[in-house]
């Protein structure tokens, strides 16, 4: 499959059921909420933007959200996420997928963008490439990109419950043996940062970087800079774990 003028598509998934802080999505700093920082700094990579959000009756704020926003929107299973993944790309016939998720309000555009075009370089549809397996950003800054034929192969193949809550375990397990890897690192190993929203601290912490420090306006190095520079902000949920898949 030639990658050279393919459809190319931003996928985040939202609920308003999350376990730790439900409603996480729709919680607001001056005003706006952490899903819409969220899309509009999505929006600056110049690609097509789908949500993958629940039938759930919770979640029909969600899709009238896209639906204001003119975003691209899919409805599907809450716990079989890669079936609601699959779903979407499928809707919008999307070629490439860039899977984000919504817990990350301060995600960067141009991290995305200069990924997305190392990706169409390596022209190669069995390339899974992620700055998350290999970790040395700030953990809110996560994405992968892979291709709608990985999803597809997943799609079909994926037994485990693990493998279909997560999406892409199928794939980054490389099961088929089939799967090419590129991890996306930086020099300096920032792995130790947290700036997704998961709990009440987590909240807290991205409140007080947008209200005091603008970071909404700020790139993943500005951001990494400002917290490694004011350890008090990075005390307010170093102590929080993240959930195991």
């Amino acid at each position: 499959m030639s990658l050279s003028k393919p459809h190319i598509g931003i996928i985040t998934q939202a609920r308003m059921t999350s376990t730790r802080l439900p409603g996480k999505v729709f919680k607001e700093v001056n005003s706006k909420s952490l899903l819409q920082y969220h899309i509009e700094r999505l929006k600056e990579t110049g690609f097509d933007i789908a949500i993958a959000t629940t039938t759930n009756d919770t979640d029909d704020c969600i899709s009238e959200y896209a639906n204001q926003q003119k975003i691209n929107v899919f409805r599907g299973s809450e716990t079989d996420v890669l079936s609601r993944y699959y779903g979407t790309a499928s809707k919008y016939n999307y070629d490439i997928l860039v899977r984000v998720t919504s817990d990350c309000p301060l995600i960067d555009s141009h991290l995305i963008r200069n990924s997305i075009e190392k990706y169409l370089q390596l022209n190669n549809s069995k390339l899974y490439m992620s700055n998350a397996l290999e970790r040395t950003f700030a953990r809110g800054f996560d994405f992968e990109i892979f291709s709608f034929e990985l999803l597809k192969e997943a799609f079909e193949k994926a037994t485990l419950e693990s493998e279909r809550e997560h999406v892409t375990p199928f794939i980054w397990k490389n099961i088929p043996g089939n799967v090419e890897f590129y991890h996306v690192k930086q020099s300096i190993d920032n792995s130790h940062l947290r700036i997704t929203v998961d709990t009440s601290d987590d909240f807290e912490l991205i409140r007080t970087l947008i209200e005091k420090y603008h970071a909404d306006k700020l790139n993943y190095v500005e951001i990494e800079t400002l917290l490694n520079e004011h350890p008090e902000l990075v005390s307010i949920n170093a102590h929080i774990e993240q959930k195991k898949l």
